[in-house]
């Protein structure tokens, strides 16, 4: 192994950066236009995103297998929500814990930290005899699933060539999905085996991709930012020179890297030594600049899940059941329509990203969201006071719900890992992320966990309106606060901000990596 090169301070916070005139010709110029997509990189970012599809299995499951466990367990509404709500409660806690982690023994090894608590999580909930156990394997899952919500976008962005950087991005939502999917085909499979096995088998089977993923980490290569991070440059050479199309593009790739790492440091610290120290003390007193990535980074994490998508998910047959559908194998079809709407437009995000660039298919998910919930909220008033329940309302109800879920895959779903990931400098990137990420899980477990209270209060068709709202204001908040990051390598994104927040129009600002003083 190389030995470490000193390097200066990595964790002090009043490093002033330098100029990096000789850099911003390469990093402007480097897999720009006609690149073609290396498939080393997409092998390692498929790799990477499979952690994903635990999440998304787990979503698309347990909307059908909490109706099987309801029966057999009688549980209540609230022991429904909990059960639903407490891994992603759980995953507030792995997300957290992900930066520092990552930051410490790297990106590629903490994916395999993710796989495992997952497969354990699991394995509990697969055996669960009783609700406690069964909610001891989903705190465990949850726990793995925060781990994987960070560490996939953030390695994929990691070891991106910029133009390629949205649809490989994209690919962590795409394997939630298509783990939803697979949930779903899993409900209408298994629902007609007898009780007390259907849905035990239905949950312990989200161990098989956890056990795939543990073997895959042992063919990625470790994150070259993290080893230029740790001073280990000729090893990030060698990653860099595998995930560009030429020689060239590793080498500006590599020099706009290392200039980003040393204009952050400020004397005495090995990069040996560096894990992410001090990082904390930089997000909690930011930089002006700092302080709108991370208004951006958390809005945006806010609003996808304030969205009520994986609400909608969990419960929709819950929904379609109070509109009078009563069949099991009717109400788990249902969904499977909802997940493969939802795999087809997340794969036309992902492969449209980066020529579209990122705030207008945000904005035209987001707008398309609140139609959809709007039109979703009317059937179900109207369905509500109905008898009998007419077959045209029902219909509606579907093709909102398939549409509004179709529009959070073109936008809020693939593009919030994407561009919570780039928006970071490299020094932040990881606990960064893992901040953003728990305000998600937050905010996923309160909505999952309080839906059906809600429900029961304002009824269906209120709590579509009030999403309709949130939506809303999500659209706004996007179109206002959200600079378009296409194109740009993460060594430029810090110029991107201080420019578009405060009009300075510096042209030498581009190639600058943001300092981490507080002002």
């Amino acid at each position: 192994m190389e030995k470490s090169t000193p390097v200066k301070n990595l964790t002090d916070p009043d490093a002033k950066v330098g100029s990096t005139s000789t850099s911003s010709s390469s990093s402007a110029s480097y897999g720009r236009k006609g690149s073609p997509l290396n498939k080393y990189v997409l092998f390692c970012a498929i790799l990477a995103s499979m952690n994903s599809i635990l999440l998304g299995y787990d979503i698309g499951v347990m909307s059908g297998a909490v109706i099987l466990i309801r029966e057999e367990l009688m549980l209540t509404s609230v022991e429904v929500e909990v059960l639903v709500g407490i891994l992603n409660l759980s995953s507030l806690i792995g997300s957290l814990a992900s930066g520092k982690t990552s930051d410490y023994i790297g990106r590629r090894y903490t994916i395999s930290v993710a796989a495992t608590t997952f497969l354990v999580g699991a394995l509990l909930m697969g055996l669960a005899p009783t609700y406690p156990f069964l909610i001891a394997g989903r705190i465990i899952a949850g726990l793995g699933v925060g781990y994987s919500l960070m560490i996939a976008p953030v390695y994929n962005s990691e070891i991106s060539p910029a133009m390629s950087r949205g649809l490989l991005g994209s690919l962590p939502e795409f394997f939630i999905v298509m783990g939803i999917l697979l949930g779903y085909i899993s409900n209408y499979t298994l629902s007609s085996i007898p009780g007390r096995i259907n849905w035990r088998i239905m949950l312990g089977l989200a161990g098989l991709p956890a056990i795939l993923i543990g073997f895959g980490v042992l063919f990625m290569p470790e994150s070259p930012r993290w080893l230029v991070m740790k001073g280990r440059v000729r090893e990030a050479k060698e990653v860099l020179v595998r995930t560009s199309s030429s020689e060239e593009e590793a080498e500006a790739r590599l020099r706009d890297i290392t200039v980003a790492a040393d204009s952050v440091s400020g004397g005495g610290l090995s990069a040996a030594d560096w894990s992410g120290q001090g990082v904390w003390r930089e997000l909690l007193n930011p930089s002006r600049p700092i302080r709108r990535i991370l208004i951006t980074a958390i809005g945006i994490n806010f609003f996808m899940q304030a969205s009520g998508n994986d609400a909608v998910i969990y419960y929709t047959p819950e929904v379609f059941r109070a509109a009078g559908v009563r069949n099991k194998k009717h109400l788990f079809g249902v969904n499977v329509i909802m997940g493969a709407s939802k795999t087809a437009f997340v794969l036309v995000s992902a492969l449209y990203l980066d020529r579209f660039g990122r705030r207008p298919l945000l904005l035209i998910g987001s707008a398309g969201m609140a139609a959809s919930l709007a039109a979703l909220g009317l059937g179900s008033k109207f369905l509500e006071h109905s008898n009998p329940k007419p077959l045209w309302a029902i219909v509606v109800c579907i093709v909102a719900v398939c549409t509004d879920v179709s529009f959070f895959s073109i936008g809020l779903g693939p593009i919030t890992w994407v561009y919570s990931t780039e928006i970071f400098p490299s020094r932040l990137r990881a606990q960064g992320m893992a901040l953003a990420v728990s305000v998600n899980r937050l905010v996923s477990g309160a909505v999952s966990m309080s839906f059906l209270s809600v429900c029961h209060r304002i009824s269906f068709g209120g709590m579509f309106f009030l999403l309709c709202g949130v939506m809303v204001m999500g659209t706004v908040f996007i179109y206002f606060f959200l600079p378009e990051t296409r194109g740009r390598s993460l060594e430029e994104m810090g110029a991107l901000f201080e420019d578009e927040c405060y009009k300075r129009g510096n042209a030498n600002a581009k190639n600058v990596e943001l300092t981490g003083h507080a002002t």
